[in-house]
């Protein structure tokens, strides 16, 4: 017994003996593990993604207002006849010195209008101008993705106009316009020829009160890289974020080109785990002029993918209870796929409107081809606010011959705006009813085959002079007089063609021309250039330049159309996203603004019904119309 006792004193000694070291403190639980983080999201987004992650894009996250980038940038504008300023404040000076021997500026590859004149000989020209360049980019937008910008002269700044300018590439960054060290890396670049309003006397600076120092550059912008894209876990697990994963590729697949280098080929899975608290995300090829709608579905997606049917009948029994929940409904249907398409048809003529739409929506997006009556229908005797969203829902659908002559017949809609989103949408479709041409590469003709004769001029994306009906021309005998005479038009009635003068702002003599009076063929003539190459008779305008021309003869009342011009919504989305708050798109042109007319010679306010030419918010909100309240 003292044999088998004496080895247990000796350790209860030796445990006494140490009492007096110091012992190295427990670990500190992990905070983030101990504290559940839970999102609040409505019933219907439980068991969603979004009801376990935040979007992370690249400045801001966001779980509820995904908002796109607004990036700046200093630029100059090259070309201008006299109207640009020296006036340039120091630091903003020797900041555009910068650029110039980052950019090469003097070398020949910038083209004639700079020469070989040094940066600071070119900075002090009175055909430059120092310029603030602004641009909207989506979240996730992939590399290649092209937008509109904006620019305008710095503050205090002595330049008149940017007509006729053209900007020369301006690397465009996040965050607040700062000319220091520090700066954001570049997302985009922006580079091309100053859109100006098209309506105002060229060369007329001082005459009028029209402003000329604000302009786009419509398609101008490219981004350079793609846009980073992830989701954070508010809950880090490896398990949960490899599920979500999981959950995410299932839905959408790793997208295959058909060949070598193609640009439809994704070189990397949808999504990639990062970490037990993020997961990368790929904007698939398909989605690459949709980065929203991505978003949108991803955040819909059900992360238990084993019973999607039982989800969409989940889904719609809360629908019917609370219509009002419309938009989530539908997108997590699109978010199951094609194997719900069976559960929605009954719902594609439902009596209540929202969930009938919440349902044809995502019927639409599926390529569900029993949706296609219902939806031309409601895009032929439907309320307003509802035509518009169908036609829209028609536009984005696989090729069938339903839909494009359902939308050729609303080319000849009472309504203006109809016709115009019936337009836009077998424009989308590439449909052939209609004719393209293109002017030297400044701008589209189209064609449309229409009863309702209509001029139509876009100010986003690609810039295009939309002609409703085949046999629009000149009418005769014709007398038109514009831009302080320097460019005039005679025609007798009797005769085939028409005599056009024209004169340069800085020429001392003009130059006679002779066309026909069909006004496609009159528009080629205005914006083309003529070269040993291509020896036709041209202007060889601009194509704001066309376009005021085109108003001017209509105007005076030579060519019987309506007139129209798409809306500018550069601003509109800067100042939203500024402020957060929604604002009113403002008119397209604040100052000596294009009359709108309903076909004939009556005018139309810019706030009567109809005269909104601007498309609504996207395509993603399901909306009531306008006359009625939605439930809920």
């Amino acid at each position: 017994m003292l044999r088998l006792l004496a080895p247990i004193a000796i350790l209860l000694a030796s445990v006494i003996g140490c009492s007096s070291i110091e012992k190295a403190k427990p670990r500190p639980e992990s905070a983030r593990v101990s504290e559940s983080v839970k999102l609040d999201v409505p019933q219907i987004m439980r068991g969603t993604i979004a009801s376990e992650v935040i979007v992370m894009g690249h400045d801001n996250p966001s779980s509820r207002n995904y908002r796109p980038i607004i990036t700046r940038g200093y630029g100059l504008v090259v070309g201008l006849n006299g109207t640009g300023s020296r006036d340039i404040p120091p630091q903003v000076r020797a900041h555009m010195l910068t650029e110039a021997a980052k950019g090469g500026w003097g070398s020949r590859r910038f083209g004639e209008e700079i020469g070989e004149i040094s940066p600071e000989e070119l900075l002090s020209s009175p055909d430059v101008a120092v310029v603030i360049v602004e641009a909207v980019i989506p979240q996730g937008a992939p590399e290649g993705t092209k937008f509109d910008v904006r620019v305008y002269p710095q503050p205090n700044s002595g330049t008149t106009s940017l007509e006729g300018g053209t900007l020369y590439t301006t690397d465009l960054r996040p965050g607040p316009l700062t000319t220091g060290g520090g700066q954001a890396a570049a997302l985009a670049k922006a580079r091309g020829p100053v859109f100006v309003n098209p309506f105002a006397e060229p060369d007329a600076v001082g005459k009028d009160t029209v402003n000329r120092t604000v302009g786009r550059i419509l398609n101008g912008g490219e981004v350079t890289k793609d846009m980073p894209l992830k989701l954070r876990l508010l809950n880090p697990s490896h398990t949960r974020a490899s599920i979500i994963e999981t959950a995410i590729n299932t839905r959408f697949p790793q997208e295959v080109g058909h060949f070598q280098g193609d640009p439809r080929h994704q070189t990397s899975p949808t999504a990639h785990g990062e970490s037990d608290e993020s997961i990368e995300l790929t904007v698939p090829p398909s989605f690459k002029d949709r980065t929203d709608d991505f978003i949108e579905l991803i955040r819909h997606t059900t992360i238990a993918q084993s019973n999607p049917e039982a989800v969409a009948m989940s889904i719609r029994r809360a629908l019917l209870a609370n219509p009002a929940l419309a938009n989530d409904a539908s997108w997590r249907w699109q978010a199951l796929g094609n194997r719900i398409l069976p559960l929605l048809k009954d719902l594609y003529d439902h009596p209540e409107e929202l969930p009938r739409l919440a349902a044809l929506r995502a019927g639409a997006r599926l390529n569900d081809p029993l949706v296609i009556s219902q939806l031309t229908d409601m895009a032929a005797n439907g309320s307003a606010d509802y035509r518009i969203q169908a036609i829209q829902l028609l536009a984005e659908m696989n090729l069938n011959p339903q839909i494009d002559v359902a939308l050729r017949k609303l080319l000849d809609d009472d309504d203006v705006e109809i016709r115009l989103e019936a337009y836009e949408a077998l424009v989308e479709r590439r449909d052939p009813y209609m004719r393209r041409t293109v002017v030297d590469s400044k701008f589209l003709v189209d064609v449309v085959n229409s009863t309702k004769p209509l001029i139509y001029i876009t100010q986003i994306g690609e810039p295009r002079i939309v002609l409703f009906g085949p046999d629009l021309a000149i009418e005769r005998p014709a007398t038109v007089s514009a831009w302080s005479n320097r460019f005039m038009i005679k025609a007798d009635k009797e005769e085939e063609l028409v005599e056009v003068y024209y004169r340069e702002p800085d020429a001392e003599q003009g130059v006679i021309l002779r066309i026909e009076p069909d006004l496609e063929t009159f528009v080629h003539f205005l914006g083309h250039t003529t070269t040993i190459e291509h020896p036709a008779p041209g202007l060889g305008l601009t194509y704001a330049q066309t376009v005021g021309a085109i108003h001017q003869i209509w105007s005076q009342k030579y060519i019987n159309a309506a007139f129209r011009a798409e809306q500018d919504r550069i601003l509109a989305a800067i100042m939203r996203l500024q402020t957060e708050d929604v604002v009113t798109e403002r008119p397209e042109f604040t100052e000596n603004e294009a009359p709108a007319t309903d076909g004939g010679a009556n005018p139309v306010a810019a706030d009567q019904p109809g005269n909104n030419l601007g498309r609504l918010d996207g395509p993603n909100q399901i909306l009531p119309p306008s006359n009625s309240t939605p439930p809920g």
